[in-house]
């Protein structure tokens, strides 16, 4: 845990209970503060009570009683509108902040130099953030990963000298933490998403710059238009692209990473690193570890261990040459597209679930990768139109794919065919969650005759 200090001695309003709420709680008592929480779901409020930790109505506390309003990030802040105890907080004249500012608030007390690398980006964060931290332990770093990925920010050890804090930074995140200035800040992407909890595009970039606007060594993404704009405000950024060749900077060809137009390390054969998607997160965590002082031959070997995140392009293993590839964190055609990508030929592609509008009809001009496609789930029959004259059947449920997915490619005769599990779909036709969906996909391979884990192959 890391107590938080910022606000000893005083009195703070807490909402919102969940997982990274209760943390914050958990810190802020720790730190000394008398925090006053509460959550509109009573099972997380008994839970906060059982505690020890100060549960009680908002709605009946007076707002200027309190130091600050610490808010999880879940809660509109802005848009559609502000939640009701954010328009309380404005009124009564106290900040409104989140887990994110209050570990800056206690580092920059603490140690103020203790390396602080901070991800966010539209997509691929959560692989960043894990290899990055990967690639710090190899460095001999003691790391601590969390913030969006996973572990919340507070419940992580304090910032200390020879310590490194990953943190994966989501929009909700970075919009309650004013202070935030990581020793090295990234941001990959920005497309459209969350205008539910922004508005507009500009407001979603401009949260997102906030997080590099005073990085101490800012990384960015420069493959598209909000992120080139970006990148031009900032002093001297690393910048990198998957999309051309920068002459200053890090770019990505044919698995190569290129520095300053000259190629440096090489990603082939680095499984976990498949695709171009994932030569921008090799590339930022190139950057983020040099603005750290290691070098390279460290950087490349903890590039070829790294191991992969669950369900984003995981290896499970292999039966014979056929390899499994567990891809079930993409929920829509835009991810599926990195998968077919990172794929040249002869994918025996499991897909289906509950579509996205637009099904896989953007993918068509990669179909010709598929050697036969395995439907399951709601979206099956428009799938199978979609694909047209492509080869596939169907499965129904996962159980079926796996096995008739398996038994094609072993019959196929070519040299190295992969079984993708990559559903262009949300789960909830037959999973809870993509999670479940992955498990139960790993599950069934490893159960087939003469599986072997990548450990041993």
């Amino acid at each position: 845990m890391t107590p938080v200090h910022a606000f000893q001695g005083q009195r703070v309003a807490l909402f919102g209970l969940g997982g990274s709420g209760l943390a914050t709680a958990r810190a802020l008592k720790a730190g000394g503060a008398n925090v006053l929480s509460w959550d509109d779901n009573e099972a997380a409020r008994n839970k906060a009570a059982a505690e020890g930790l100060a549960v009680a109505d908002l709605a009946q506390a007076n707002f200027t009683d309190f130091a600050a309003l610490i808010l999880a990030p879940g809660v509109p802040l802005t848009h559609p509108e502000p939640h009701w105890t954010v328009k309380r907080a404005h009124a009564a004249g106290i900040p409104v902040i989140g887990d994110i500012e209050l570990f800056c608030l206690e580092r920059a007390q603490l140690a103020p130099d203790a390396p602080f690398i901070a991800i966010t980006g539209t997509n691929g964060k959560s692989t960043t953030t894990a290899l990055i931290a990967h690639v710090m332990k190899v460095a001999g770093f003691d790391v601590q990963m969390g913030g969006n990925i996973g572990t919340a920010i507070l419940s992580l050890a304090p910032p200390a000298a020879g310590r490194v804090h990953v943190i994966e930074c989501s929009s909700y995140q970075i919009d309650l933490a004013a202070s935030l200035a990581p020793s090295v800040g990234i941001l990959l992407n920005v497309t459209p998403d969350h205008l539910d909890r922004h508005g507009t595009m500009e407001n979603y970039a401009g949260v997102k710059e906030r997080l590099v606007a005073k990085a101490l060594h800012a990384v960015m993404g420069v493959d598209d238009e909000w992120c080139r704009s970006i990148a031009a405000r900032l002093h001297k950024p690393v910048e990198i692209s998957v999309e051309r060749i920068l002459s200053q900077g890090l770019s990505y060809e044919e698995g190569f990473i290129l520095r300053n137009g000259q190629r440096v390390l090489d990603l082939n054969g680095i499984g976990s690193l498949r695709g171009a998607h994932n030569g921008q997160n090799a590339a930022a965590a190139i950057a983020a570890a040099e603005a750290l002082g290691v070098d390279d031959a460290t950087i490349l070997r903890g590039l070829k261990s790294f191991p992969g995140l669950a369900h984003r392009m995981e290896q499970v293993g292999r039966v014979g040459s056929v390899l499994f590839i567990n891809d079930s964190k993409a929920t829509n055609a835009d991810a599926t597209e990195k998968a077919l990508l990172a794929i040249p030929r002869d994918i025996f592609w499991i897909c289906g679930g509950v579509p996205k509008e637009g099904g896989i009809a953007p993918l068509a001009p990669l179909f010709g990768r598929v050697r036969e496609a395995f439907l399951i789930g709601q979206a099956s029959e428009d799938f199978a139109r979609t694909l047209g004259s492509v080869p596939h059947r169907f499965c129904g449920d996962l159980e079926k794919a796996v096995r008739a997915a398996n038994e094609a490619a072993q019959a196929s005769g070519v040299e190295a065919p992969v079984v993708l599990l990559s559903p262009a779909c949300a789960s909830f036709d037959q999973y809870r969650n993509f999670e479940l969906r992955g498990a139960h996909f790993r599950t069934l391979v490893e159960q087939l005759p003469g599986f072997r884990a990548m450990a041993e192959v």
